[in-house]
């Protein structure tokens, strides 16, 4: 591995225009277009092609196509997740499902972030944080999780919301930036 790829993964400062890089954002363009195309393969070939794109994917786990991400392999999704049209999950850092996660349309789960200063940010220069959803969470459509939020548990994200930060176990959240309005009932 090369010392961009380390930084990378490590959630230091790397350059995002790199060779190492590169080819792994080949790789993700040919298997996001196999799974992409004509609406997604059979089943069995979305199967495959989905083992083959992500880190893990557990059993029972269906994605609709379209459906984008960055590397591909430093997502993890748990058993019996389900998630909708037109996911964008951008995985410089990892991410990671947990298991009976429902994901509307439209989410976006984003691990980077880029320099405010802007010479470095012309030069290509950002960082990346983990993104963590735990089992048996919903979130509704066009959510955006931002880099470094973990979303606990059983927790539901209304439509629409940006999650800026952490989010407890067991709540409803929902605005921009998103925010606990109540607990829900086990």
């Amino acid at each position: 591995m090369g010392e961009n790829k380390r930084r990378m993964l490590a959630g230091e400062w790397y350059i995002a225009d790199d060779e190492e890089l590169g080819t792994d954002t080949e790789r993700r363009f040919a298997l996001c277009a196999a799974y992409n195309a004509n609406g997604g393969a059979a089943p069995a070939d979305r199967g495959r092609v989905l083992a083959e794109l992500l880190g893990s994917v557990g059993e029972d786990v269906r994605v609709r196509p379209p459906f984008q991400c960055d590397y591909g392999h430093h997502i993890s999704i748990g058993d019996r997740t389900f998630v909708n049209f037109n996911a964008v999950f951008l995985d410089a850092a990892p991410i990671t499902i947990g298991a009976d996660v429902q994901i509307g349309p439209n989410v976006q789960l984003l691990t980077p972030t880029h320099e405010l200063d802007t010479e470095r940010r012309r030069a290509g220069w950002e960082k990346a944080s983990p993104v963590t959803i735990g089992d048996n969470v919903w979130l509704g459509g066009g959510v955006i999780v931002c880099p470094g939020v973990t979303i606990g548990d059983n927790t539901v994200v209304g439509a629409g919301a940006v999650v800026t930060k952490d989010l407890p176990a067991g709540v409803l959240a929902v605005g921009n930036p998103a925010r606990v309005i109540r607990r829900l009932e086990d």
